[in-house]
């Protein structure tokens, strides 16, 4: 643990964000958790005088799959080095004709549909459960939002993202059945991280990048060359954006306390913990 903060606000990049290069002073840190080694080293800097981190989910080289992220890993290091607000950058695919490749969505839902992922830091001998009826912080979300608008990069506030398994992308009939159920978006990533960032008591607010119409509208399947050419596209906005984002997100305010929820989430009485895990999760149940 470090003792002194290090930086309050955090972006974790997906497919395309591999780094931001708008940091300046960039200096790296690697973190040592009780739950393995994060995705990669975590990249410290300042943009506009606010110090921020930032961390590549599929490390730097994109090695790593959605199923294979440590994410109890990811969200204990950024907890560790001082972090408050999580900014999560993703692509995904569309499920609504009114949200075409480029445009950006800011989902207020997410519908787990992965298997067998760890996505909590409790069990072992403690035992919590947090709210999760509204997942993200909706003041963040809604402060980026404005912001992207500002900036005339075509934004939608809401929708539901459904979270698949994957690596492969959608069957038709899944893509069918994910815009029937009303589903806005979808992708691989955000369920996982979203309940551990609860946990650990983080501000946490997805941006999903639209690369393509999932496979459901003909003639506009996805494939790798597409998303590739609209990726660029979509990365050339998002860093637009978080330059203007980050100074502002620890202003953003919170509707949910997102950062109190864990008060009373955990159910075990403190002197039933079993002290080496207790150690372990001290960060994040304090």
């Amino acid at each position: 643990m470090i003792k002194k903060p290090v930086a309050e606000i955090a972006v974790i990049g997906g497919s395309g964000l591999y780094a931001m290069r708008e940091l300046k002073g960039i200096r790296e840190i690697k973190v040592k958790t009780p739950f393995g080694d994060p995705s990669d080293k975590v990249v410290l800097g300042e943009i506009s005088g606010v110090p921020a981190a930032f961390l590549p989910r599929h490390g730097r080289k994109h090695v790593i799959l959605p199923s294979e992220i440590n994410n109890r890993a990811n969200m204990w290091a950024l907890k560790s080095l001082g972090v408050k607000t999580i900014i999560s950058v993703s692509a995904v695919g569309s499920l609504r004709a009114e949200l075409p490749p480029t445009h950006f969505v800011f989902p207020d839902q997410f519908k787990d549909e992965t298997r067998g992922r760890i996505s909590t830091f409790f069990g072992g001998g403690i035992v919590g459960h947090v709210p999760l009826a509204e997942p993200f912080c909706m003041a963040l979300a809604k402060m980026m939002y404005k912001e992207a608008g500002k900036l005339g990069i075509r934004s939608h506030f809401g929708g539901t993202y459904v979270c698949m398994e994957g690596p492969g992308f959608s069957t038709k009939a899944e893509s069918h059945y994910h815009r029937k159920m009303g589903y806005s978006v979808v992708g691989m990533t955000v369920a996982t991280e979203a309940k551990l960032a609860r946990e650990a008591g983080f501000h946490y607010a997805p941006i999903s990048l639209v690369t393509d119409y999932d496979c459901w509208k003909e003639g506009e399947e996805v494939d790798q060359e597409k998303v590739t050419t609209t990726l660029k596209k979509n990365i050339e906005n998002i860093r637009r954006l978080l330059v203007k984002v980050i100074p502002l997100a620890a202003k953003a305010g919170c509707h949910a306390d997102c950062a109190g929820l864990i008060k009373t989430s955990v159910f075990t009485h403190r002197e039933n913990f079993p002290p080496k895990l207790y150690k372990a999760l001290k960060p994040i149940i304090g």
